[in-house]
């Protein structure tokens, strides 16, 4: 009986060791300073170029964008741009789209069944610009181009289920697509624009083009938000709630019960991504002096603690990344801090390198 017990104890503690050395795996702990070097400018055509996000494909490096002559609220003349390199120094254009009498906005990639796809989420505007007193998120609509190679691109696709969300943020588990979609509770239709009765829902798809609800982000004051999932389905998320601070947000399959935790800052545009094993958070953050700068932070224990913030100001944030290796990266953001020859604000897309330095 006793020899029993002692292997009771042995494999109790052989097994308490490997789980936690594979939640250490999953999220590694700690936040260790980063060099943030290369700071430079990659695009500006004069026109309002915003929300940025970075992939890797097939060994090269996409950069995707939004760009619209008239600035950045809601006009038919936006377009999603999206850039290719092989080395983070010469970018060339290998598709941009837009989506007729829609403006088009916040794309993202996400690759899929060997496929790039980069969603955007429109606003309906008609032949002209859209006033904001008639903005209608009902009304809103996904889209989605994709390439099976870089080159050859199909665009624009309407993606079903997602009419009167406003779709951001994808990841994919066990062979299925997950999108963040915001939408107004039950649809009301008597305030126009974006008010607090807004849910966050995760969208489910099996070809990255069919969507349906499977379940709730945030109930009310929904907004961007940034997720990961761990192996065994759990999620990890980062909800903006306006103007509010934001929150981190947890859940574990069928996504029913979320532990939702207030981290007590502002973050814009969310990014939510892994780097060597730790969680990193970016977005647009204010100063004490209420200016909006972009801002790179460690996601530990709930809390984030920032490494790095940004050359920005005005409209900025909306970072991507790219993980190169345990200690190296390549980010991306917008921001209207710069001025051209005749001294007005531009919105450019810019990039820097980062490395841990522990």
């Amino acid at each position: 009986m006793k020899q029993i017990q002692k292997l009771t104890v042995f494999w109790l503690l052989l097994l308490s060791s490997f789980f936690v050395t594979m939640i250490t795996t999953n999220c590694r702990a700690g936040s260790p300073a980063v060099q943030v070097s290369n700071i430079r400018r990659v695009f500006h055509n004069g026109e309002h170029n915003a929300f940025t996000d970075l992939v890797k494909f097939q060994g090269r490096y996409y950069l995707t964008f939004r760009s619209c002559p008239d600035g950045h609220m809601v006009h038919p003349t936006a377009t999603v741009i999206v850039l290719v390199s092989d080395d983070f120094k010469q970018w060339k254009q290998v598709h941009r789209f837009g989506v007729p009498l829609r403006d088009t906005r916040d794309p993202h990639f996400l690759v899929f069944k060997e496929n790039l796809f980069v969603y955007t989420g429109t606003w309906y505007s008609g032949k002209t610009t859209l006033p904001p007193a008639d903005w209608d998120l009902n009304q809103h609509l996904g889209f989605a181009a994709w390439t099976g190679d870089g080159a050859k691109w199909h665009s624009p696709i309407m993606l079903d289920g997602t009419f009167g969300h406003y779709i951001w943020r994808a990841a994919v588990h066990n062979d299925k697509v997950y999108l963040c979609g915001r939408r107004k509770i039950g649809f009301e239709i008597k305030e126009r624009g974006e008010g607090r009765q807004v849910e966050s829902l995760m969208l489910e798809s099996d070809d990255g083009l069919i969507f349906r609800k499977r379940a709730v982000f945030q109930e009310i004051e929904g907004d961007e938000t940034a997720f990961l999932f761990d192996p065994d389905g759990s999620i990890t998320a980062i909800g903006r709630r306006g103007s509010k601070t934001a929150q981190f947000l947890h859940s574990k399959p069928p996504y029913k019960k979320w532990d939702r935790r207030d981290l007590g800052r502002f973050v814009g545009g969310p990014l939510l991504t892994r780097w060597d094993g730790r969680l990193l958070v970016g977005g647009r953050k204010f100063t004490p002096e209420k200016r909006a700068r972009t801002s790179m932070c460690w996601l530990v224990d709930g809390k984030l603690k920032e490494f790095a913030e940004l050359p920005s100001g005005g409209d900025t944030s909306y970072p991507g990344f790219i993980e190169l290796s345990p200690t190296k990266a390549v980010m991306s953001w917008y921001s209207s801090h710069e001025k051209d020859a005749t001294g007005r604000a531009i919105t450019a897309i810019y990039m820097a390198d980062l490395e841990i330095v522990e």
